[in-house]
């Protein structure tokens, strides 16, 4: 027969050992999954799945855009 003491302290260390298998188990599942995410995003064809809050070309001309530079303007002249 087993002690008291003995079957407690197997007991606490099975369900320590579930425990921790347990957390393993549920941080690999939610690392793959985050994972797959990138990797859908990282080589998604059309690039749909990123949303942007704009592009480089999106104000491209716009009305208070110059269409071209004034004709009387210095070209070497640096304005800040």
């Amino acid at each position: 027969m087993m002690k008291k003491s003995t079957f407690g302290a197997v007991l606490a260390f099975m369900f320590a050992a579930a425990g921790a298998l347990t957390a393993a188990a549920l941080y690999l599942y939610h690392r793959e999954k985050e994972l797959d995410e990138y990797e859908r995003l990282l080589f998604s064809d059309d690039m749909d799945d990123i949303e942007d809050e704009g592009t480089v070309y999106e104000h491209i001309g716009d009305d208070d855009t110059p269409a071209a530079p004034a004709e009387d303007a210095d070209p070497d002249a640096i304005k800040f």
